[in-house]
């Protein structure tokens, strides 16, 4: 029977963020499911008109997911009876526009959304480009920090380190996101009227991501 060593690596890496990530979502109520519709639409089309006035290219807005449902409310009948009652159809649309680390660019983008008649809720996160390639920087760490221990526990053992048997990789997903703002007062005291944008000052903190390899050794 070979006899074998598991060992599990860990890779650490700290990224420097990149993109910014503007994520929106436009949501109303209406009483035929129709209109939901149509005004969605409407809705989607006056952001898209605010993202080319930010700069940014309308055809970047993607959507993350769309959906009408219908919404009811509570209330007490005259007998003091709790019900529900059908209030209309909602719309849900939420969707997310990525550009490169510039705060002025995010200024002029957060500007344009406090004046734009649409009425939308949004986050801001950081990211970075090249996921991928951050990833498999991350592997290769992973992988030596394995080898690295499984050559310290063989040499305490008293035996040779052999080839690699089996590699077990889960292939879970890895968030590179900084989120540095928690939210954005979106009143006109905090824009800079003669400029059109919203002075910015924001320099996110590294986004600090692992991941993990188990690696069996053949051992002599």
């Amino acid at each position: 029977m070979e006899r074998t060593i598991r060992v599990t690596g860990r890779g650490k890496i700290a990224v420097k963020p990149d993109r910014i990530r503007l994520n929106i979502t436009i949501t109303g109520v209406h009483r035929r499911y129709a209109d939901a519709v149509a005004k969605s639409s409407e809705q989607t089309g006056l952001l898209r008109e605010t993202i080319a006035k930010a700069g940014l290219e309308p055809k970047d807005l993607k959507t993350v997911q769309f959906g009408i449902n219908s919404k009811y409310e509570g209330y007490h009948d005259k007998n003091g009876e709790w019900k529900q009652r059908f209030k209309g159809y909602e719309y849900t649309h939420r969707l997310y526009i990525a550009f490169d680390n510039d705060n002025k660019l995010l200024g002029r983008a957060l500007y344009e959304l406090s004046e734009s008649p649409v009425k939308a809720e949004f986050s801001i996160a950081h990211t970075v480009n090249d996921p991928e390639a951050v990833k498999n920087a991350l592997l290769g760490k992973a992988v030596a920090d394995s080898r690295e221990k499984a050559a310290v526990l063989a040499a305490a053992a008293g035996v040779k380190l052999g080839d690699i048997v089996t590699i077990d990789y889960s292939w879970g997903e890895v968030e590179f996101v900084s989120r540095p703002m928690n939210g954005v007062m979106m009143a006109k005291a905090c824009v800079a009227e003669e400029d059109g944008m919203m002075d910015m000052d924001i320099e996110a903190d590294d986004i600090d991501v692992e991941d993990t390899v188990t690696i069996v050794w053949a051992i002599s």
